[in-house]
């Protein structure tokens, strides 16, 4: 079987849940560093990430 170019060379980005993330709720706190996010799920089921 003929695997694409892009396949082997691309890194694996690691995948999340937003509700593992928020633990079955609607929203998690992100720290970078020093700065907090708030991650939101909304109830159209979208992603607000805010400052």
């Amino acid at each position: 079987m003929l695997q694409s170019p892009n396949t082997q060379s691309t890194p694996s980005i690691p995948t999340h849940s937003a509700e593992t993330l928020t633990a079955g709720g609607q929203t998690a706190q992100i720290k970078l560093s020093d700065q907090t996010y708030l991650l939101r799920i909304t109830r159209a089921g979208k992603l607000i990430l805010t400052k």
